[in-house]
């Protein structure tokens, strides 16, 4: 077996247009497409019965992209947001102009789970910059500098 390319990642949310805005509007992404799917079709694929799903791609940096989608039925349950828990994931988007990045986050009101902003102590990032920040669902967005900021 030999993985090509990554397609997309993809978060369940609660609210898809609230989704879709934060990740258009706030960090500025662009939406491809956005369309309810097919109950078989979805049982059949995520083996959830019953399984309604409303659903948008967005486009993301290079070739992998983000898929939301809400589960107008059945409802499921909101799972616990800290990145300590056995399950939870984060994506990370590089940024070129880091300040000007936290500013923009800033300035839309976006909550911060970083104290300030980090530098990479150690590794193959070494000095760069990094932050954790929050989407409207508790999903961990992370911004790493494209550049060394310290060494």
């Amino acid at each position: 077996m030999k993985l090509e390319s990554m397609n997309h990642v993809s978060f369940t949310v609660s609210d898809l247009g609230r989704s879709v805005r934060f990740y258009t509007e706030t960090l500025g992404l662009s939406l491809i497409d956005r369309a309810l799917r097919d109950t078989g079709f979805s049982e059949s694929v995520t083996g959830v019965e019953g399984a309604e799903l409303d659903i948008a791609y967005i486009q993301g940096p290079g070739d992998c992209n983000l898929e939301l989608i809400q589960y107008l039925s059945p409802a499921g349950d909101r799972l616990p947001t800290s990145m300590h828990h056995v399950g939870r994931a984060h994506i990370c988007f590089v940024v070129s102009d880091f300040s000007a990045a936290l500013s923009a986050l800033r300035a839309e009101g976006v909550h911060f789970a970083s104290k300030g902003k980090c530098i990479v102590p150690a590794g193959p990032n070494k000095g760069k910059g990094v932050v954790y920040f929050h989407d409207p669902d508790g999903y961990t967005i992370e911004f790493f500098s494209k550049e060394v900021l310290e060494n």
